[in-house]
């Protein structure tokens, strides 16, 4: 999985609508970490708002290896650390 521009690398499959946090959402965020308990809830509710997408996505990581890649440099309050956590459920 990819973020919106991927520098020096192949994406196999980047993610689609559904799966990746709306712009409004990011802009909301802002890479803040306060607001990060409120952007996971959020990004949390998108994701279950399409299901379909979520099933793929969860279809996908059952075959093999997902990777997640993101373009924050707080690793610890991004939206791949979300959809991990949304995985692994």
């Amino acid at each position: 999985m990819a973020p919106r521009r991927l520098q020096g690398g192949r994406c196999d499959r980047p993610l689609g609508e559904g799966t990746r946090a709306s712009a409004e959402l990011r802009t909301w965020f802002g890479h803040d970490p306060a607001r990060f308990a409120e952007f996971e809830r959020r990004y949390i509710a998108e994701l279950h708002s399409n299901p379909a997408a979520l099933a793929e996505l969860r279809a996908l990581a059952r075959k093999g290896t997902v990777t997640l890649v993101y373009a924050a440099r707080d690793e610890a309050h991004n939206d791949a650390v979300v959809l991990r956590k949304v995985l692994l459920r």
